[in-house]
């Protein structure tokens, strides 16, 4: 399989959920030493977010990686030294995106990572702490969202943009129920 089509088949995978892998960490340091040495003076934080980054949840085997940047602007122009250092992109798509870029690693023909570059701090970056927080404090609520997303890979096997937007709903009600006092 020559790259292109390799890039191809990526782009359009099916959504398959995978059982927890102990690798999954080490994946993540692997991948977060690597861009740290490739560029060392930009990012001012990279975290393992995502079901990757919470111990026994079921996922698709993709490393979710999030880097904070000072600003939007340093993030469109990490664009094109990221993805001659092996990251892929669209930009219709992340023109589509308001507080955040992605970028997506891959290898014979399936994703290995996705990188989201956010402004470390924002509102947006803390969101997407919190949120993989909870699910590593509460078993219970991990257990819940394992369920949904089991559901929703079912219901959305074909579709990859709908799985997301319905785990982004059970993340929102989550977020909110959260901030919610008791």
């Amino acid at each position: 399989m020559d790259e292109t089509e390799s890039l191809n088949r990526a782009i359009h995978e099916e959504v398959a959920l995978f059982p927890y892998d102990t690798a999954w960490p080490a994946l993540f340091e692997k991948e977060r030493n690597r861009l740290l040495g490739l560029f060392s003076d930009e990012f001012l934080a990279i975290e393992h977010i995502g079901s990757t980054a919470v111990y026994g949840l079921s996922a698709k085997p993709i490393i979710d990686i999030l880097a904070g940047v000072e600003s939007m602007h340093q993030a469109d122009d990490l664009l094109e030294p990221l993805c001659q250092a092996k990251y892929a992109t669209s930009m219709e798509y992340n023109a589509s995106l308001i507080e955040r870029r992605w970028l997506m690693r891959w290898a014979e023909g399936r994703r290995t990572h996705h990188l989201h570059l956010m402004v470390y701090g924002s509102q947006e970056w803390n969101r997407r702490l919190a949120f993989r927080n909870y699910l590593r404090e509460s078993s219970t609520l991990a257990q819940q969202y394992e369920v949904k997303k089991q559901q929703w890979a079912e219901e959305f096997t074909l579709d990859r943009e709908a799985y997301t937007a319905a785990k982004g709903n059970f993340i929102q009600q989550t977020l909110k129920s959260a901030s919610q006092p008791s």
